[in-house]
């Protein structure tokens, strides 16, 4: 397991039972999570070349404010296949989360995404891969409609600071352990028409008491020669089952 995502998951733990020790605070709250998947895919978009990858986080929450924070970290490939280095990404991010009133709620903040050593300002054809995006989310129910805005370049892409991203789903209880998730995305890469794209994923998310087991079919539209591995030309975009094993504590 990368050095990172394992310093990760052991602050977790270590947060995880602090927080279970101050008993008389019951307003914050931590919590910790680590997973494998058979491919880490993001808005659609393979990450580790079409294959598993392991991920772990930590997590804060203050229940009377909606105040959140976080980091989380996965092993990924596609930074050091574009001619770069580094092998994990790292996020962190902050927000607050609330009602606006009935069933409509609403989460704003930001993330910022790390990719230690990419190196790829210093490849050709490439901005530096760390990408800071601002996000608000309403949600009505089971539904909920996200926007996010990059305030710098996007994930490598040259002259794309003001990309966006719209995503738009669903979570709905089909048993008491068994979620079905619906998700629907569209990709706007500001200055490059061709690396924008949509995607979709349909997918169930199963309580199994120790983890929660995910499987999710997954797909897009993208350019298959904006997306192709630099390693293989295998296009990452590529419909796919995924599957994952995961567990918060």
């Amino acid at each position: 397991m990368n050095k990172t995502i394992l310093a990760i998951i052991t602050f977790a733990v270590l947060a995880t039972k602090h927080a279970h020790a101050d008993e008389n605070n019951t307003a914050h709250a931590f919590s910790a999570n680590a997973a494998i998947s058979s491919d880490y895919r993001y808005r659609g978009i393979s990450q580790t070349r079409l294959r598993p990858a392991l991920s772990g986080g930590v997590d804060y929450n203050n229940a009377s404010s909606g105040v959140y924070a976080g980091a989380w970290a996965s092993s990924i490939t596609w930074t050091k296949d574009a001619g770069g280095g580094g092998q994990v990404e790292l996020d962190l991010y902050a927000g607050q989360r609330g009602k606006l009133g009935g069933a409509i709620s609403y989460d704003i903040g930001a993330l910022t995404y790390i990719y230690p050593s990419n190196g790829l300002q210093h490849v050709a054809g490439f901005a530096g891969a760390d990408t800071t995006e601002i996000y608000g989310q309403l949600g009505y129910g089971v539904a909920y409609l996200k926007y996010a805005h990059a305030v710098t370049n996007l994930f490598g892409f040259i002259d794309s600071k003001n990309s966006s991203y719209i995503d738009l789903g669903a979570n709905i209880d089909m048993t008491s352990t068994t979620v079905l998730n619906l998700h629907a995305g569209l990709q706007n890469v500001e200055h490059n028409p061709t690396a924008s794209y949509r995607d979709w994923k349909i997918g169930l998310t199963h309580d199994l008491g120790f983890a929660s087991a995910t499987l999710a079919l997954v797909g897009t539209n993208a350019n298959k020669t904006a997306y192709a591995s630099p390693i293989n030309g295998k296009f990452t975009g590529k419909r796919a089952l995924v599957l994952g094993l995961g567990k918060t504590f």
